[in-house]
């Protein structure tokens, strides 16, 4: 048809922009909320460059003038988005980040799931003492439903809330989808099934909060803004109002205009993001690089770390990026080689105060507590996880071994092995 085709969907949503745009009360919105985040423009099918900031109410009309048919912005507040750099490390980006709001995405191929979806998630986090929470229509067939930086304790344990994105936000979305995955199943079934006693265990993966938006300096669409497949405006609602939103109520010609940040209290997050953190210890899932076997550690009684593989040696000397990454490496090597934990601990705390920005005492320990609940594991095999933090320096010894334990054990028993001969002649 027609009115499928793309170029039709494009002539439909740009034969409205210069006339929705020009609104002064959708470009004041649209303009308070930019404030602290990185924003680009969308122009049809492409985006605009990155990073970029809206730095007057006018640029969002002479955007649209060049054809801009969309804005877009980020989840993280940052001091000054243009400040940002393509390529900024960990410790970089959480200079210049200020805070972040969690960002829930609803979207289904059918708008019933997601409301039913949606009200269900509003009603978790009421549970959890989150009152105040902003809800607006994606533009398509979907929900966003936001809770702001406001909301959450700014430390937990000494760590700062600020520099745990995006690994906080995604443990609270895993822990959302958790709590709601039951109801979710029985209410979509109750809808999408005669017979009730018959549920639809696979409805629920249609509408499953959106992992991947929780993710670095991604991109969601921001309130008001239109949304180049429909044509609709992404309209603020009241929770309420969402089991009988009208897909014609977010028609841009008469979209009312409100606030999509909600006025939260100070902390009012606190008891879910506990829950959540507490909820992810006891089921942070095993990568598949140390779900091998019950792995039973293996007292080393000639421990040197001239025995250590390169990538090791490389961590213990301090690093800049995956530093959190690298004491989940290092925690799980020195349990495997049988070091007990006063040892393991004095050799973590020294290592961290060689890195140029140290982890936070209050992470570590943490992280060293959440290990010793579980059964000791291998740290992960090599290359990729080690590549990925920049110290996979890989010597001919490596290509004998798959992991830094394999490595050390290995290692060690050539040289117990060479101080025996040495000794008998």
């Amino acid at each position: 048809m027609e009115s499928d085709s793309p170029d039709f969907k494009e002539q439909r949503t740009r034969k409205i922009t210069h006339l929705y745009y020009s609104r002064k009360d959708v470009q004041d919105t649209i303009f308070e909320f930019s404030k602290n985040r990185e924003i680009t423009p969308r122009y049809f099918e492409g985006f605009g460059k990155r990073p970029d900031s809206l730095q007057y109410r006018g640029d969002i009309f002479e955007l649209v003038r060049k054809g801009a048919t969309s804005f877009h912005c980020s989840e993280e507040l940052w001091e000054d988005p243009l400040k940002i750099v393509t390529g900024m490390n960990e410790g970089q980006l959480n200079e210049i980040r200020i805070g972040w709001d969690l960002l829930i995405d609803i979207d289904s191929k059918y708008i019933d799931y997601s409301k039913i979806s949606a009200e269900i998630i509003i009603e978790m986090l009421r549970f959890h003492g989150v009152k105040n929470i902003g809800v607006k229509f994606s533009g398509n067939k979907g929900f966003h439903i936001i809770i702001p930086w406001k909301a959450f304790p700014k430390e937990i344990n000494n760590v700062q809330t600020k520099n745990m994105f995006p690994e906080w936000p995604r443990i609270i979305t895993k822990y959302i989808i958790h709590a709601t995955k039951k109801r979710l199943i029985e209410k979509i079934t109750e809808i999408s099934k005669p017979n009730k006693y018959v549920k639809d265990f696979q409805a629920h993966k249609e509408v499953m909060p959106d992992i991947i938006l929780v993710s670095p300096r991604h991109l969601f669409r921001m309130p008001y803004s239109l949304h180049e497949k429909t044509a609709l405006a992404s309209v603020v609602l009241n929770p309420e109002e969402i089991s009988n939103f009208q897909l014609k109520d977010a028609d841009p010609l008469k979209a009312k205009i409100r606030d999509f940040m909600p006025d939260a209290k100070e902390g009012e997050a606190s008891e879910l993001l506990r829950e959540a953190l507490d909820w992810y210890k006891e089921h942070k899932p095993v990568s598949e690089e140390t779900k091998t076997f019950d792995y039973k550690p293996i007292k080393l009684s000639n421990l040197s770390e001239a025995n250590f593989s390169p990538c090791i040696q490389k961590i213990l000397q301090g690093i800049e990026d995956g530093r959190k990454r690298a004491v989940f490496a290092l925690i799980n090597l020195f349990r495997s080689i049988g070091m007990d934990r006063d040892e393991l601990e004095k050799r973590i705390y020294e290592w961290n105060k060689k890195n140029k920005v140290p982890l936070q005492d209050g992470y570590i320990k943490s992280q060293i507590s959440w290990a010793y609940r579980r059964k000791p594991v291998m740290p992960s095999n090599c290359r990729e996880f080690y590549q990925g933090i920049g110290v996979c320096q890989p010597d001919d010894f490596c290509k004998l071994i798959k992991n830094p334990v394999n490595y050390i054990i290995r290692k060690s028993f050539q040289e117990s092995k060479r101080i025996k001969e040495k000794e008998k002649r």
